[in-house]
């Protein structure tokens, strides 16, 4: 279709890149189609020359692929002739993505009024969608209230993807750390005849709800709370540019629950696209001041964490600590559909699968630390929507009766009409993705796994998988069969032994199961008595052990395969090389937190790396690209 495109119009591409370099499941096909070495277009031709299109990538630059994708998309289209007006974009969602947003889409529309002879539209008020409410004779039983799809409302069977996730029953929930202020919950779903399947190494999408505080606030600021049940019907006056971001017809309290992200920072678009509607000129001017000064917004919201709703409270002079179900909030008069507009859609939260597949064919299990924290020094606590939602769960799956924080958020947990509890189990809707974090089919293989904190998630997947094969050979081959087996070495790193040690007891049991092949590395960084250690300084202390598994065995394998192949013919000789370098190279694993641990790991891996093959830093940093470029370097990390 690309070659279909009139030379006068103009092609958005917004493009994002998760994981290491990965696009996005939607961006699949296009990356596949812009890959291959020569196009097959609709006309027959081999080339875009008519296309003209602009670019903006998301991405995370505490990855080493930033934007891998969207450069990836610039760099084809231009190889085929295609012309990219104005600069390409790109946005860091370490920093503010919106902030480079903005900055970029004024020199690009620049450029699009120069080159198109187009000019940037005022807003004109003109809205996306349109808003009827229904009449009370409307079929109930297919008003959504909080179902994510049309198979969940009517209840059949199909498949279970991120378009219809899994209503998956909660088998166990425990907490995980033993003292302190802190919590980490541990999470088993049942998927029992689901048709779900999942492979060690691959992440769980779980899709949270909104907190009741944050619902009621909106629904009283908006003047709706008196007709929250009030059934609505949405319809997109533009399917092209706005589509209706979730199932309809539904309610103004189910989108406020279980459809639109109330409870993120609020942007400084939105802020600026709701000044027209403020009760007060006071709370006009406060709002167009958040909106077009971005160092006033960020002292004002960004700093404080502020909610969209906390901004029009703040605006109108009303009080944001007031219980909201007892508030006399100054009404604004803000038409729905802009609502719509300006709140995104509420967004899966994703965990690395802590499970091994083989092991737990039939559950998944996660390990959440439960975020709670203050953006300044200034700003009260915040608390993470998908981790507080899980602990809501556990307190309601467990009984417990430990008094929670005073500003914690509280959920409504039993679901759209009541779907998410039967008898004394919760569940929660969650789906799979695809990971590339994947174990080497060999067990004669050496793993290098670091992974502090929740990092050793995939871990305790990756050694679970290798304790069932272990079981396996030992049961056909008897107890010597694992002797030919590499050894798997966790790094892994926590504060203190007797607080947040996670899976302590389950680690001494594996290494029992495996005979001492997989060993365990602890690095405790607040323990009483002893000086601070980090994973990254327990490589360094093992800099011998890690070399030996991920290069030297390498360098002797090439020795190896040269003195095997002196009788093979040539070609024969170069694949046995590839096989038997292939066969004795180690895997390097990092997991956890990418913008600082992952770093600094890898800085520490450099330098070690480096300092075996006689040189420095700069020569271990091209030995550790080569094992991401052969895949035996792989991350799985987060910001």
């Amino acid at each position: 279709m690309l070659d279909q495109v009139p030379s006068d119009a103009l092609v958005f591409f917004v493009i994002a890149t998760y994981g290491e370099g990965e696009p996005t499941d939607n961006a699949v096909g296009l990356i596949d189609f812009l890959g291959a070495k020569q196009l097959e277009l609709s006309k027959g031709g081999t080339s875009l020359p008519n296309l003209k299109y602009v670019l903006f990538s998301l991405g995370n630059s505490t990855y080493e692929n930033f934007c891998a994708t969207g450069r990836f998309v610039d760099r084809r289209l231009s190889d085929f002739g295609a012309t990219r007006v104005g600069p390409s974009g790109e946005g860091d969602d370490d920093k503010s993505m919106e902030e480079n947003y903005l900055a970029w889409k004024d020199e690009m529309w620049s450029e699009v009024e120069k080159k198109m002879g187009w000019q940037e539209g005022v807003n004109s008020g003109v809205p996306d969608f349109d808003v009827k409410e229904l009449a009370p004779a409307h079929d109930s039983k297919m008003v959504y209230l909080g179902e994510l799809s049309h198979q969940a409302l009517v209840g059949s069977r199909s498949v279970h993807d991120t378009r219809n996730p899994f209503i998956s029953p909660i088998v166990e929930m425990k907490e995980l750390f033993r003292n302190g202020d802190r919590n980490c919950v541990s999470v088993e779903f049942d998927i029992t005849n689901s048709g779900m399947k999942y492979q060690t190494g691959d992440h769980v999408g779980v899709w949270p709800l909104n907190p009741e505080r944050e619902v009621e606030r909106f629904l009283r600021i908006l003047q709706l709370h008196s007709k929250r049940d009030q059934t609505i019907d949405v319809k997109s006056l533009d399917p092209a540019l706005a589509k209706v971001p979730f199932p309809v017809p539904t309610t103004y309290h189910s989108i406020f629950r279980h459809y639109l992200d109330i409870s993120q920072l609020s942007s400084r678009q939105a802020i600026q696209s709701l000044a027209k509607f403020a009760p007060t000129e006071n709370a006009r001017e406060m709002l167009e001041e958040l909106g077009a000064d971005k160092d006033y917004y960020h002292s004002v919201v960004a700093e404080n964490g502020l909610r969209l709703a906390d901004v029009l409270l703040l605006a109108a002079g009303d009080s944001l600590t007031v219980d909201p179900s007892i508030a006399k909030y100054t009404p604004w008069a803000i038409p729905f559909q802009h609502i719509i507009s300006c709140i995104p859609r509420l967004q899966p939260r994703y965990y690395s699968i802590s499970s091994s597949s083989r092991l737990f064919p039939n559950s998944i299990h996660i390990t959440v630390v439960v975020a709670k924290f203050k953006p300044s020094s200034t700003a009260k606590e915040m608390y993470g929507l998908g981790s507080n939602y899980l602990l809501n769960l556990k307190r309601a799956a467990t009984g417990e009766t430990r008094p929670r924080d005073k500003d914690s958020p509280v959920y409504v947990l039993d679901g759209p009409r009541n779907k998410y509890k039967t008898g004394t189990t919760y569940a929660v809707p969650i789906h799979t993705r695809l990971s590339k974090f994947r174990l080497p089919k060999s067990v004669r293989i050496p793993l290098i796994m670091i992974g502090p904190g929740t990092g050793v998630a995939p871990f305790r997947a990756f050694i679970q998988e290798r304790v069932v094969l272990a079981r396996r050979a030992k049961a056909s081959k008897g107890p010597d069969a694992l002797r030919d087996w590499a050894t798997m070495d966790l790094f892994y790193g926590c504060r203190r032994s007797d607080c947040d040690f996670l899976y302590k007891d389950e680690w001494v049991e594996y290494a029992k199961e495996l005979d001492g092949k997989f060993r365990l590395h602890v690095a405790l960084s607040r323990e009483p008595g002893k000086p601070k250690k980090y994973v990254q300084q327990l490589v360094e202390e093992q800099a011998d052990m890690v070399v030996e598994s991920l290069i030297r065995k390498k360098g002797m394998c090439y020795c190896l395969s040269l003195c095997l192949v002196i009788d093979l013919d040539s070609r024969h000789a170069t694949i046995l090389s590839m096989l038997i370098s292939i066969f004795l190279t180690g895997y390097l694993y990092i997991c956890g937190d990418a913008k600082h641990m992952a770093r600094e790991v890898e800085a520490t891996l450099e330098s070690i790396i480096g300092k075996s093959m006689g040189g420095g830093q700069e020569e271990g940093a091209k030995e550790l690209k080569l094992l991401k470029d052969r895949k035996r370097l792989m991350l799985d990390v987060w910001s």
